[in-house]
């Protein structure tokens, strides 16, 4: 049986299939607990809208603090809730890897950890599931006025270097907080690449999607561990693992560097046969030896990203181990049982 043939059988009722709210956790023990108590309210109001059985799976990636201790220990009331403790700190895209492999329910919706991602707005993206039929329902900044124009310009170049020659765009300033239907989630689940960069391959996997703007809501605690560098780290990450874009741009810039090469031996022969100029040879070997070294390390550099790449995928090492893992199931019916009693006395 085909991808195409497993896909297409899955049913995208919204009340059989349910969802996984799957959240990756990197040292959020301050917040962890006001979240779960908002992503309880949510499952409620979900439940009651569309009958749909709710799931909330954190992925403790390594914390240095309280954070899987603190997620060990909250109730399941309105919602099941998995615990999954990675044995080292893999990295956000193997974060959402292990969610999405635990997750149980059919649609699976991802969001972060720290506040910045409303849980009020999960209603809407799940009404554009199950309302209008979309597969992907995937959010972005409505601006970066906050930001300052050196980060927007790296931004807008990134994805502008990314999309050059692909077939399937990537939506520009999209985040990873988004919902995948049951089929899109399965699609997901058979790409069997190590070196994942999630907001491409939501992309790639095709279906109806939509987009849908907000503002981020400022950190609800602690500080940022994206600096700079590591910002640029996984945008680089990012290029080589979804894109050939840099070995393109490589080759453009070596026809570019050869034919000026080629323009400037013209010039030097025009000046010593017909002007009759005796040009300098020292100081343009030394400049030309050294522009032609540079561009060669720096494509070497690029091919070697590649190379690794293709090193990491032959070893197959997998993308994370789990350390521990717990569930509970909330007991939804005694709960509304319990409801009901109440109000009857």
């Amino acid at each position: 049986m085909t991808l195409g043939s497993d896909v297409s059988r899955l049913s995208t009722t919204a009340a059989a299939q349910g969802l996984s709210i799957v959240v990756p956790l990197y040292n959020e023990a301050a917040g962890l607990a006001l979240l779960h108590e908002r992503l309880s309210a949510l499952a409620t109001a979900l439940r009651q809208r569309y009958g749909l059985a709710c799931e909330v799976v954190y992925v403790d990636d390594g914390s240095a603090d309280a954070t899987l201790s603190i997620a060990q220990g909250l109730i399941a009331a309105a919602l099941d809730v998995q615990v999954v403790s990675l044995s080292r700190n893999f990295g956000k895209e193997a974060a959402l890897m292990a969610g999405l492999d635990h997750a149980r329910r059919g649609a699976v919706m991802f969001m972060d950890g720290d506040g910045q991602h409303p849980p009020d707005l999960v209603e809407k993206l799940v009404g554009h599931w199950i309302d209008d039929g979309y597969d992907v329902v995937y959010t972005a900044k409505a601006h970066r006025d906050n930001e300052s124009a050196l980060r927007r310009l790296a931004v807008h170049g990134f994805y502008a270097l990314i999309n050059w020659g692909a077939r399937q765009k990537i939506p520009e300033d999209a985040g990873d907080f988004r919902l995948l239907s049951p089929r899109a989630a399965a699609a997901l689940r058979q790409l069997p690449e190590r070196n994942r960069f999630f907001k491409g391959l939501a992309s790639w996997i095709g279906f109806r999607q939509i987009r849908v703007d907000y503002e981020p809501a400022a950190r609800a605690h602690g500080i940022t561990t994206f600096s700079p560098g590591r910002l640029i780290g996984l945008s680089i990450e990012g290029l080589t693992s979804f894109s050939v874009a840099p070995l393109r741009f490589a080759s453009l810039f070596g026809v570019l560097l050869a034919t000026v090469a080629f323009l400037f031996g013209l010039s030097i022969l025009w000046e010593t046969w017909v002007v009759g100029k005796s040009v300098p040879g020292y100081p343009s070997l030394v400049v030309g030896l050294m522009t032609i070294g540079g561009v060669q390390l720096i494509m070497i550099g690029i091919v070697g990203e590649y190379i690794g790449k293709i090193l990491s995928e032959l070893k197959a090492r997998p993308i994370y181990f789990v350390a521990e893992h717990s569930e509970k199931r909330a007991d939804i019916a005694a709960n509304a049982g319990e409801g009901e009693r109440t109000a009857a006395e």
